[in-house]
């Protein structure tokens, strides 16, 4: 396996994204992808050839934090650590860019995944499209 990091969404994160995030989970294409895409750092994580897991990475509110935001592993490939695996991608390109502190907006049922990543939550539950989230840090 290969993690690529581009800056600019990539057609494999894309793939990825419209797979989890449009149709299985049944968020917004129009809001899926934004502005943002065009200038955040994107990893995909490929497994002979085949996009397999993808996150992005662009600068916080505060200096020096960066935001991880649209991971995503495909139905078949979860449970294989791959998203831990494109979070680690993310932190060390933040790290490489001066950053100290990453954050992110986890969907609730995703908070312990993250948890055991090291991040820790913060505030209370906020929707997307719905869905609940929790906002989240890490100290890099």
């Amino acid at each position: 396996m290969q993690i690529t990091i581009t800056q600019g969404l990539p057609e494999g994160g894309r793939q990825i994204r419209l797979s989890v995030f449009v149709q299985e989970q049944g968020f917004s294409e129009s809001l899926e992808f934004d502005g943002i895409d065009d200038t955040a750092w994107h990893a995909v994580l490929w497994d002979n050839g085949i996009p397999v897991a993808t996150g992005r990475l662009f600068p916080g509110e505060e200096e020096l934090s960066y935001t991880i935001g649209r991971v995503a592993v495909r139905k078949e490939r979860r449970g294989d650590r791959l998203g831990s695996q494109v979070v680690s991608a993310l932190e060390e390109k933040a790290r490489s860019l001066g950053g100290n502190q990453s954050v992110l907006c986890a969907q609730v049922r995703a908070q312990g995944f993250y948890e055991s990543l090291g991040y820790r939550a913060w505030g209370g539950e906020l929707f997307d499209e719905g869905v609940p989230h929790v906002m989240m840090r890490k100290k890099l």
